[in-house]
């Protein structure tokens, strides 16, 4: 299903039959990246068999090969049942006139995806690739009339991936250009939605949303046959399209399990990334449900693990059976996101507060007797200083606290002398006769500021 990346049969050549080449033992292939060396216990259906297996994920599976053509060395494996949806197949490509007649192009760089997005953009539906660096666009006319040939003759290493195959020598490769799309408004009763950027890894800081309104139908059923997601604050969620109730959530950490039913016949889907751990991504297999939701007891309620949700099974067999939502159980979680918002929201708020009142230069605090401040320790040439009968005014000054005397009711516009430092005794009726705390401390421009500045005040 998808991308085959479940087959296990046991076709053993790149085409059915005595046509296409042998494909080599997994075992005997441990020059290459995938054999039996290193997935020693059965992973990805890998074992002492020459079977056409997919263990990467590619669109189809496919099969080390003994031939070495200009550096390929494997070949996907023509099996009529593992034809990835959204990958239309390989076709004849004569070029008079070309397979696909719309816009077209060439790149040294050229990926399946970046064919795909070069023709999404550019409002067509379909996409092909041919010969590892041409990419063609074109709509369903073209491909009516194009001639299907085997799926490996489009053997051509892609110039811009080593690990896929872009056409071949007169062949095209032609998927629809949904196929990795960011966003797409899904109708129909059944479809596979993938993950940005697919089958490349999906990009960082990707922020993507699917509709899926299955018509005529009750509920929507969801199916993981691919999910290689590591990092976890990459996540998927699903929501209700009507309620707008987050219904699941799945990221690096949670992983789903068993198919999914739920309750609505409009499910919203939305991918978030950030900047770190980039992988392939996820395609999902979903299909509209039609009559009754539950057919059993409403209270064998289990938890799907990592997942908050509760969920209902719809048959006795635990491990591949079908799981639905149950909505009364949201409220919980929705009022705790709510206030976890909020926390998050009032501690952002001081945050950026604090910084702004540290940005500031001078901050003037309330001013008290000098006899209520008392006496204070100095660095300059007084040891002590003390307001005697007068006000004090403590003041920040780029982050440094400045103490300054005044006599009470005496003007405050009289500049300080002696140079910057401390003013001597006999300047005791001074509306600056007192700098404490630190004065010193302050560069010769910054305490010319703060002359300047206390001279206007």
């Amino acid at each position: 299903m998808v991308n085959g990346a479940d087959y296990r049969g046991t076709q053993n050549r790149t085409s059915p039959g005595s046509t296409g080449r042998p494909c080599l033992y997994w075992n005997q292939t441990r020059e290459h990246a995938y054999n039996t060396a290193k997935y020693p216990n059965g992973e990805w259906g890998l074992g002492s068999h020459n079977y056409c297996r997919n263990p990467d994920g590619d669109v189809q599976p496919w099969c080390y090969i003994s031939e070495n053509e200009e550096g390929i060395y494997w070949k996907y494996c023509d099996i009529p049942t593992c034809h990835m949806p959204g990958y239309v197949g390989c076709f004849l490509d004569s070029g008079t006139p070309p397979a696909l007649s719309g816009s077209s192009g060439t790149s040294t760089k050229l990926t399946v995806q970046v064919c795909l997005s070069f023709c999404r953009k550019r409002g067509y539906k379909f996409a092909g690739v041919e010969a590892g660096y041409a990419c063609f666009c074109g709509h369903e006319g073209d491909v009516r009339r194009s001639q299907p040939v085997s799926a490996v003759e489009c053997d051509q290493v892609c110039f811009g991936k080593s690990s896929e195959l872009c056409g071949g020598d007169g062949r095209i490769g032609i998927y629809n250009v949904s196929m990795g799309a960011c966003q797409g408004n899904f109708s129909d009763l059944s479809g596979v939605i993938y993950s940005p950027q697919f089958p490349d890894d999906y990009e960082a800081d990707s922020n993507c949303s699917w509709s899926l309104h299955p018509l005529g139908c009750e509920s929507v059923e969801v199916t993981f046959r691919i999910f290689d997601v590591h990092d976890p604050n990459d996540r998927l969620e699903l929501w209700d399209g009507h309620s707008n109730l987050l219904l699941a959530q799945f990221d690096g950490r949670r992983r789903p399990g068993a198919p999914l039913l739920f309750p609505t016949d409009h499910l919203l889907l939305s991918f978030h990334s950030d900047q770190l751990l980039q992988a392939q991504g996820f395609a999902i297999l979903y299909r509209g449900v039609k009559g009754p939701l539950i057919n059993g007891a409403r209270s064998d309620l289990r938890t799907l693990p990592g997942d908050g949700s509760r969920l209902i099974p719809t048959s006795s067999d635990w491990l591949n059976s079908t799981w639905t939502y149950s909505a009364n159980d949201s409220a919980i979680g929705v009022g705790a996101w709510v206030m976890y918002t909020a926390t998050g929201t009032f501690i952002l708020a001081i945050l950026i507060i604090s910084f702004h009142l540290r940005k500031r230069t001078c901050l003037f605090v309330q001013k008290k007797t000098g006899s209520s401040l008392g006496p204070f320790s100095s660095k300059g040439p007084r040891s002590r200083c003390q307001c005697l009968g007068g006000e004090a005014w403590a003041v920040a000054y780029r982050h440094t606290r400045v103490v300054i005397c005044t006599t009470r009711g005496a003007p405050h516009h009289r500049p300080l002398r002696n140079g910057g430092g401390v003013a001597g005794d006999d300047e005791a009726s001074s509306d600056c006769s007192c700098l404490c705390h630190s004065y010193e401390n302050l560069s010769s421009t910054n305490q010319s500021s703060l002359k300047s500045l206390i001279s206007t005040i």
